[in-house]
């Protein structure tokens, strides 16, 4: 099976969206540099930010996130965001009305069946989680094997957390990348367990 990471952008203070679920300036790296991170073209990071994203990016096999998340996005409308192959939705409830039951979308009840059914699906690939609660819950049931962190220069002081709302301790190994971007620092730990 493949590692479990869970995977996003921070404030230095630990926050991924303020109160509004605003990201804010949380992806202005992504925009701060001059080598196109994806085919659109969209996307460009300083050449440093390419060089440990993009070979990131190609090694995921699925994504879990949160019903919220995917509310927010309108299920990227069927198509995963990233090139990714499959999105597992952690939910408590249906499928959205008219769904597309061809879109590589799957919604499961709970992370631990979350976590089994993206590691099908992804096989050797990575397995990315999502941060905020659902990432949190991972992380508490043992599931995370390494946490990636885009780190902004901004601090929030309040807002939705990174580890969500995880209130036992986990210890991380010392980071074993760091490497600075335009506009972020890129930090990757091991999960010690």
């Amino acid at each position: 099976m493949g590692k479990v990471v869970m995977y996003g952008s921070v404030s230095v203070d630990g926050f991924v969206a303020d109160e509004n679920d605003q990201p804010g300036p949380l992806f202005d790296w992504l925009s701060a540099g001059d080598v196109p991170l994806d085919e659109s073209g969209a996307l460009k990071v300083s050449q440093a930010s390419y060089d440990y994203t993009r070979p990131y990016w190609d090694q995921i096999g699925a994504t879990i996130v949160g019903r919220h998340v995917f509310d927010m996005t309108e299920g990227w409308d069927g198509k995963p965001p990233s090139g990714v192959d499959h999105v597992v939705v952690v939910t408590h409830r249906p499928k959205p009305e008219g769904w597309d039951p061809e879109a590589p979308f799957h919604f499961v009840d709970g992370v631990e069946a979350a976590v089994a059914k993206a590691q099908e699906l992804a096989g050797e690939r990575i397995v990315e989680v999502s941060v905020g609660d659902v990432g949190g819950q991972v992380l508490a049931a043992g599931l995370v094997d390494e946490v990636r962190m885009d780190v902004v220069p901004v601090v929030f002081g309040s807002g939705k957390r990174y580890f969500g709302s995880v209130r036992a301790q986990h210890l991380l190994g010392d980071p074993d990348v760091v490497i600075q971007g335009n506009r972020v620092l890129h930090l990757h730990y091991l999960v010690r367990r």
